[in-house]
């Protein structure tokens, strides 16, 4: 009598198997899509957060407390990080600086909003967020940060928001910085982002503080600058804050041939206006079109005579991805938003993507 040894399955067979059985039970959604739901935070799952906390900083400003998700990397004080929230069923994304201590015992993270006029996101996390809410995140970027070799001067030259990415500096290495010196503007000491722990630092001797509060004094000019730090050539300098005070420190430390110790940092300081299509500027081949809302870029770009890289053409094997160098656009499958401004480095995929405003594609 011939014994016949009992069948065995294929590695990952069994396992297959009882994937694709739960997968059938649970269409239209995935096992992922529940594990999502009462897991959302996990390793391996698209990177998230929770947020725990939201602190009041000023009458138009709240500090974000996050909870990052397991596979969340360390970021260096003064980057920044992309944030996603649902906004009236719409995903809207948004770059913020990162404002908290790096070794944080519960491993949370944190943002400063302010809000603006007409601004979506920021008007809600400001207005109407809620402890407990998920939010999409991309892992911090940016280069406005004290490097690895710490001046022996420090100069921080700031106004409104602009103080949130040295804020973050300063909570993480104020103790190893020597000699500090943080010229921040406001319209008033209400109104001053971190007033209250700036000036605390102040008082402690940890770095010399000096407010300028725009609604009585005015606007900072580089010639008072150059009266309130009259060392600053001495000084590795750093500037966060509105456009004209940027190009007025860029203008006066090339004119003193410090250009190469001075770090800037600009913000996007107008509100996006999401619309129904746009004009979308295909950059490198020259080419601008008028792109329908229901048109991907995609499509829109190779009507035009545009050469666009492309694959499977409807959002699955990424051969289409390409930088959106500014602007808003649509993701045509769930509607979801993405912006981005110069240097943001955001990439999209052309064919599930249309123009939701002006935008321009590096291609």
């Amino acid at each position: 009598m011939t014994t016949r040894a009992p069948k065995t399955l294929a590695p990952g067979t069994l396992r297959d198997r009882l994937i694709r059985l739960a997968e059938l039970a649970t269409t239209p959604l995935l096992p992922s899509d529940y594990l999502d739901l009462v897991a959302p935070l996990r390793s391996g799952s698209a990177l998230r957060g929770r947020i725990t906390a939201i602190h009041r900083e000023t009458a138009d400003a709240v500090t974000v407390v996050i909870k990052p998700g397991r596979d969340w990397r360390p970021h260096a004080p003064g980057q920044y990080a992309r944030i996603g929230i649902d906004v009236d069923g719409v995903r809207q994304w948004r770059t913020y600086s990162l404002t908290s201590s790096i070794d944080r015992a519960d491993g949370c993270i944190s943002i400063t909003v302010k809000a603006i006029e007409g601004g979506t996101v920021s008007n809600h996390l400001v207005h109407r967020a809620t402890e407990g809410t998920i939010v999409h995140l991309d892992h911090a970027a940016g280069d406005f940060t004290l490097g690895a070799e710490l001046p022996a001067k420090a100069l921080f030259v700031t106004a409104g928001s602009g103080i949130t990415p040295v804020m973050g500096m300063l909570r993480n290495a104020v103790d190893r910085l020597e000699d500090v010196v943080v010229v921040h503007s406001a319209p008033t000491a209400d109104d001053a982002i971190f007033g209250p722990e700036l000036r605390s630092l102040h008082r402690q001797g940890r770095i010399t503080l000096i407010e300028r509060h725009t609604t009585t004094a005015g606007r900072l000019g580089i010639e008072e600058l150059n009266a309130l730090v009259p060392d600053l050539a001495e000084r590795e300098a750093w500037a966060c804050g509105p456009a004209g005070l940027l190009d007025g420190i860029e203008q006066h430390w090339t004119e003193l041939g410090i250009a190469d110790k001075l770090h800037t940092e600009r913000f996007r300081i107008t509100p996006i206006v999401v619309g129904e299509g746009g004009t979308v500027t295909y950059e490198r081949a020259g080419t601008t079109v008028e792109a329908e809302a229901s048109e991907s870029l995609l499509d829109a770009g190779e009507s035009a005579g545009v050469l666009m890289p492309s694959g499977c053409r409807m959002g699955v094997c990424f051969g289409c991805v390409i930088p959106l160098r500014n602007g808003v656009v649509r993701d045509l499958r769930n509607g979801e938003i993405t912006s981005a401004s110069e240097g943001d480095g955001v990439l999209i995929q052309t064919c599930v993507s249309a123009a939701a405003g002006p935008c321009t594609l590096d291609v």
